[in-house]
């Protein structure tokens, strides 16, 4: 085993080790969620070398200096502040959904046209247009970090593999009896899984388009899931109520997450799936124990329906959007109490997101505004103004430089 060289991973932060074993070369990825301003670097490279042989009293100096240039990157609060850099004139139907790549190069975005458009961030021009879809392309993502792949889901009851380079489509997945609202691409496996208003999620084969299995248990429509991080496991949520988790080695359901009294409007996992949360019309979230598949807390403070949830890049907070105009942040790791209330836009808020280093956070509104806070205390600093219709999704690309908003007036808006 030889050593070739450090990585970053700044967002949550980590250190990955890239070395070769038997003619191979491997990573081995070292967390550190806790890396902080007050963090002693010197100590931690030295705790780094006591856990890792393959670190070696030459590569120390380096091993310090590449921890001090993380530490920098992820404890650095500077208030950025964000001005229209592009608009996209994106499709002559609305939008539906908006996804970045890993790298925040390109996005994309799909429409009631029928397509999937492929955008350049940097100069704001379309790079292809992806075509093939008999009706509206609903769901839309990158099989990131590689983003050589795009995932297509659409009402034709469908979902389309395509290649991000050339926009030609490498697979038709058929078999849902309906709409096809989320499509996500495994994180280890040559697979994806789709989720339908026909009431049950499919895993298919990437390349060959084969149906591998099917998800059966949810008695309404399928409204998001998400793979762990190992590809093992699939958490869904659905009109039903509830949450659903499946092993996708054997297509079968191993628990269900029963307590919100309406239909769920989101669940995903944390950073490392240790927790579930799931955002409800009941005008709760509740965060789940995603070994036990307990109720941790139910998060009750907002007067309407909560539309949307976020975690941030660690694990340690969730901030929710709700109905009643507001987003609330939360603290997860230990007593579950409300950190921040966002409080200004004047429509319901649809959208919410930390930004890649947790301080800040993005909320999208119907009151044609994007705004920007402080994750600690709530306080906006920034209004992000220009669309002439609801907005109803952002996002943050990976280093957190650039900002992309959707909006009903058809457009999309590049912010740096």
């Amino acid at each position: 085993m030889r050593l070739l060289k450090f990585l970053l991973r700044y967002f949550p932060p980590g250190l990955a080790l890239e070395y070769t074993q038997g003619g191979d070369i491997k990573t081995k990825m070292i967390d550190l969620l806790d890396l902080s301003a007050e963090t002693d670097v010197r100590a931690l490279a030295e705790s780094i070398k006591e856990a890792e042989p393959i670190i070696t009293e030459s590569v120390m100096d380096q091993l310090v200096e590449t921890l001090q240039k993380l530490q920098a990157k992820v404890c650095d609060t500077n208030t950025k502040r964000y001005y229209k850099y592009k608009t996209l004139q994106t499709h002559l139907l609305p939008v539906t959904n908006i996804a970045l790549d890993k790298l925040g190069k390109r996005c994309l975005t799909g429409s009631y046209d029928r397509t999937c458009k492929v955008w350049d961030i940097d100069s704001g021009a379309e790079v292809f247009t992806l075509e093939g879809h008999k009706n509206v392309v609903y769901a839309v993502s990158f099989n990131n970090p590689t983003s050589d792949k795009i995932v297509t889901g659409s009402f034709d009851k469908t979902a389309k593999v395509w290649c991000s380079q050339t926009g030609h489509c490498l697979a038709t997945m058929w078999g849902h009896d309906a709409e096809v609202v989320v499509a996500k691409f495994s994180p280890t496996q040559c697979k994806l899984a789709t989720g339908s208003i026909d009431a049950t999620s499919k895993i298919f084969h990437i390349e060959t388009g084969q149906e591998l299995g099917t998800l059966r248990g949810h008695t309404a429509e399928v409204i998001a899931l998400h793979y762990n991080n190992d590809g093992n496991q699939i958490i869904s949520g659905s009109f039903d109520g509830t949450v659903n988790i499946w092993d996708t080695r054997t297509f079968t359901r191993t628990s269900v997450l029963i307590g919100h009294r309406e239909e769920l409007s989101n669940c995903l996992y944390n950073f490392d799936c240790s927790l579930i949360a799931s955002s409800s019309m009941d005008k709760t979230a509740k965060v789940w124990d995603a070994r036990m598949n307990s109720c941790l807390a139910t998060l009750l403070g907002h007067d309407d329906e909560v539309l949307d949830l976020a975690f941030d890049n660690n694990g340690k907070r969730l901030a929710t959007a709700s109905s009643d105009t507001t987003a609330q942040v939360w603290d997860i790791s230990s007593n579950f109490q409300q950190l921040a209330l966002m409080k200004g836009h004047r429509e319901e808020v649809s959208k919410v997101c930390f930004s890649p280093n947790g301080h800040q956070l993005l909320t999208a509104s119907l009151d044609r505004t994007t705004r920007l806070w402080s994750a600690d205390d709530g306080s906006c600093f920034q209004q992000l103004k220009g669309h002439t219709d609801d907005v109803f999704a952002c996002a943050f690309s990976y280093t957190g430089d650039t900002i992309i908003t959707a909006s009903k007036d058809n457009t999309c808006t590049i912010w740096r």
